[in-house]
């Protein structure tokens, strides 16, 4: 006989401290995080009965922090578990966890994460070096493994950061869609208001005061240019100090523990991906298989069509990311696609963003009785992608759970030129900035012959045109990794 896996209990926090040798680490926000978890089920008792302590990697040296808040909240002798980089594995581990309580492995689950990114960039400045734990040992489980997802001719042109990166996706689907520089610019900063609007109504965001459209997108002292055609404000704020916790269960568990009912969220199913790991060999710059089979799969699974998701929260490090995933699932990009404001305004930590849309995804669903709520999460460069759909009413068959990575590894895939010389065709770009303006510019080039070859631009002149003009399109000279106008 199977279990139901539900959710019982949801926490978040923050720090917000102006000298960072006070300020608690992030493994102490996990601890605080678990523990109001528990407080928000009801049940006293709940911890100290976990069955396993998951914690999501984040900017940090610990070796085994799961044993840490195990031992802290009174659960020493639970699993120790660990998860690789990436915003998809809050999901992916949700996932697994469901899957874990379904078959009777486990009957309760703690899950939980933090960051304390504010306090680090305030130490760094301070030429402070915080002195946190080491937490040494090795955890009794990994949830997947560390992949590099940086193609050797990226790497030759140093192109590893996502600020590198999205912006050219972002660029490549201006292009796709046939919109001018300053319409697509505009059309951006209002879905990022949108957000904003979101992250102002929502108790836990680190920015809660409302930015205008012409604010998001406008240069400014406060909002500098990072690398086109994205200003700071349309950015991942990882300047955050922030920790969450999730609390799983079994329905029967739940039970026998007294949670009332009125805390418990199902999770309905749910799905895992990833992209063609090196961006180099994607199709192309604007689309995601991987989204588009595991996001639509879900709501197979569910039963359920985008326009029956009363709560949806699309991971958004950058508006390209929401803007793929919105086309590739269905959403309509005229509703709310956030429900806490996203990692702008709502904060990024890191890893860990997407345990704080899911407990947000909690407190609504409690609120509003039978809603539906879909959470995505994305982790490296739209590389890989995890679903989940949840609600207070229980499924009409048990959780569901599909790896779909099969049918995104027979997508098509491009092949990479390293050394090429020759013509092209820009296929995207971006202009990345540094203290006196731009500074040097990545082009993705199209060969006749279908690869794909990278190289850099120097050039101030054209540096600047690449910020005022369509360059996706034009016939580009490629040599020595350099391109030529």
């Amino acid at each position: 006989m199977s279990e139901t896996p539900i959710l019982v209990g949801a926490a978040q926090l923050e720090q917000r401290i102006d000298d960072p040798a006070t300020a608690r680490e992030p493994i102490e926000l996990m601890i605080d995080a678990v523990r109001l978890a528990a407080e928000d089920a009801g049940a006293p008792g709940l911890l100290e009965k976990a069955a396993s302590v998951r914690v999501i990697r984040g900017i940090w040296s610990y070796q085994n922090p799961a044993r840490a808040v195990a031992e802290a909240v009174g659960c020493p002798a639970a699993e120790t578990a660990l998860t690789p980089y990436g915003g998809n594995f809050v999901q992916t581990v949700v996932n697994q966890s469901a899957l874990d309580i379904q078959r009777g492995d486990r009957d309760i689950v703690v899950i939980t994460g933090a960051e304390c990114g504010n306090t680090q960039a305030k130490a760094r400045r301070a030429g402070l070096e915080l002195d946190w734990q080491a937490l040494p040992g090795t955890p009794d489980r990994m949830f997947g493994e560390d992949k590099d997802m940086s193609h050797e001719a990226e790497k030759a042109l140093r192109i590893r950061a996502p600020i590198q990166i999205y912006p050219m996706f972002e660029n490549a689907l201006r292009y796709h869609r046939g919109e001018s520089i300053d319409a697509h610019l505009k059309r951006i900063s209002e879905l990022w208001a949108g957000f904003s609007r979101v992250a102002a109504g929502n108790p836990h965001a680190w920015l809660r005061e409302p930015r205008s459209a012409e604010e998001i997108r406008t240069i400014s002292a406060q909002n500098r240019p990072v690398s086109f055609p994205y200003p700071k404000l349309m950015n991942s704020n990882n300047n955050v100090d922030q920790g969450a916790a999730l609390i799983m269960c079994s329905e029967r568990r739940a039970r026998e523990l007294g949670i009332p009912e009125d805390k418990w969220i199902y999770p309905w199913a749910g799905t895992d991906a990833h992209d063609h790991y090196f961006v180099s060999n994607r199709e192309d710059f604007h689309s995601s298989p991987a989204i588009r089979i595991a996001g639509r799969r879900v709501l197979e699974l569910t039963g359920l069509t985008p326009a029956d998701l009363d709560l949806v929260d699309v991971y958004s490090c950058f508006p390209v990311a929401v803007q793929i995933a919105a086309a590739e699932i269905g959403l309509d990009t005229s509703r709310d696609l956030t429900i806490t404001g996203g990692l702008t305004f709502a904060g990024g930590p890191l890893n860990n963003y997407v345990m704080h849309s899911i407990a947000r995804a909690v407190e609504l669903l409690r609120e509003q009785r039978g809603a539906k709520a879909l959470i995505t999460a994305n982790g490296g460069y739209l590389t890989k992608h995890a679903f989940g759909v949840y609600s207070t009413t229980p499924p009409a068959q048990p959780f569901q759970h599909q790896d779909v990575q099969a049918e995104v590894d027979a997508t098509p895939s491009r092949e990479v030129a390293l050394d090429y010389r020759g013509d092209a065709t820009v296929e995207t770009y971006t202009v990345m900035y540094g203290p006196e303006g731009p500074a040097i510019g990545h082009v993705v080039c199209r060969l006749p012959d279908g690869r794909r070859a990278w190289a850099n631009c120097e050039d101030a002149d054209v540096l600047q045109a690449m910020t005022r003009e369509e360059f996706c399109g034009r016939p580009v000279k490629v040599a020595d990794h350099r391109a030529s106008f």
